[in-house]
């Protein structure tokens, strides 16, 4: 009987081997099924990404920073695994609570939240935040704004490269803002006024009389010219929400500014949300094929995990194999009429 062309590639059942390296794990997995498999594409990916002269965004969403991903986010940035990253607000406030030398704290969901609140203590899940000290940030960012010019609007880009310049003055611990701004790492946050660096603006500018405004349709033209300016561009989505809206988008708008924009190139997301609620935090890529998002013919996977079980495993393997991407040429970016 002749065999189908369908079977070309039996399961490899996993061998345990010692001390093996976890990218030589990641590269044994693509021979199992299922996430595991999923999983080694996402690593594959990502360093065809490296290797392709490819422009990469991040598409950061979730409580990442408070689940102790800070410093994966530093390494990224600092070693050019990224050239762009797209923020919830969240994130990023608490990036610069924990670069003023506060914490998260390891908690649990198995507790009174009426007694949290009377101790004063936030919960995400299973960590703990001091309410008092998240606080005293919202004060530090509205006091901050006071150093900037403010008879004008400006990029959520330009006041996050203010703030973590800043910050890299005076940080007691390397965050994500303070080594974006330290080297060169564009971060966008369409939504900025769904976090506490909004709540902290607002009540500082109406106490001050002096309100901060955002450009963030600057930001939409912004990122739109780095898919146009770019060889190719590929995508990495830690959750989903709006950074992974508005990264997709770019391709949408670059097409009307340019005409001849084809998708991203290449697709990685980490989500735990599936597609069939309709949702984007868990659309697949093949869905975002049919916006013109991603090229027809990307290489794209989606993995169904929690980012706090992938980036910690994928990232190291990526440190692992430094070879391939340690003399990467990274793209560098020109914005017009900015304050930078």
């Amino acid at each position: 009987m002749a065999k189908s062309k369908y079977l070309h590639k039996p399961v490899d059942p996993f061998q345990i081997i010692g001390n093996d390296p976890i990218s030589h794990i990641l590269d044994r997995m693509g021979s199992i099924s299922f996430q595991g498999r999923n999983l080694s594409n996402a690593f594959q990916i990502w360093k065809e990404m490296l290797k392709d002269q490819t422009t990469i965004f991040m598409g950061l969403a979730g409580a990442m920073v408070p689940a102790g991903m800070r410093r994966i986010l530093v390494y990224l940035i600092e070693n050019r695994l990224i050239d762009c990253l797209v923020s919830t607000g969240a994130n990023l406030f608490h990036d610069m609570h924990e670069t003023l030398g506060k914490y998260h704290w390891i908690g649990t969901s198995h507790i009174s939240d009426e007694i949290l609140k009377d101790e004063g203590i936030d919960r995400i899940f299973d960590t703990f935040a001091v309410e008092e000290e998240f606080y005293q940030a919202d004060k530090f960012v509205g006091q901050f704004s006071e150093t900037l010019d403010l008879s004008r609007a400006y990029t959520t880009r330009e006041f996050l490269f203010h703030l973590g310049k800043h910050l890299s003055e005076i940080g007691k611990e390397k965050g994500i803002l303070s080594a974006a701004a330290e080297n060169g790492v564009p971060i966008y946050c369409p939504a900025i006024g769904d976090s506490s660096i909004g709540i902290g603006l607002a009540i500082h500018g109406k106490k001050s009389r002096h309100s901060f405004q955002f450009d963030t349709v600057k930001d939409v033209i912004e990122t739109a010219n780095i898919v146009i300016n770019a060889k190719q561009t590929g995508v990495i989505y830690v959750g989903g929400g709006t950074p992974k809206n508005f990264i997709q988008q770019t391709e949408v708008t670059a097409g009307y500014l340019k005409g001849d924009v084809d998708g991203h190139k290449y697709a990685v997301q980490f989500t735990a949300d599936a597609p069939h609620w309709g949702g984007l935090s868990g659309c697949t890529f093949e869905e975002a094929q049919s916006w013109g998002k991603i090229q027809k013919q990307a290489r794209m996977v989606s993995v169904y995990v929690d980012s706090t079980i992938a980036l910690p495993l994928v990232v190291t393997a990526l440190e692992e194999e430094k070879s391939i991407w340690k003399d990467r040429k990274v793209p560098s970016f020109q914005y017009l009429n900015d304050s930078l």
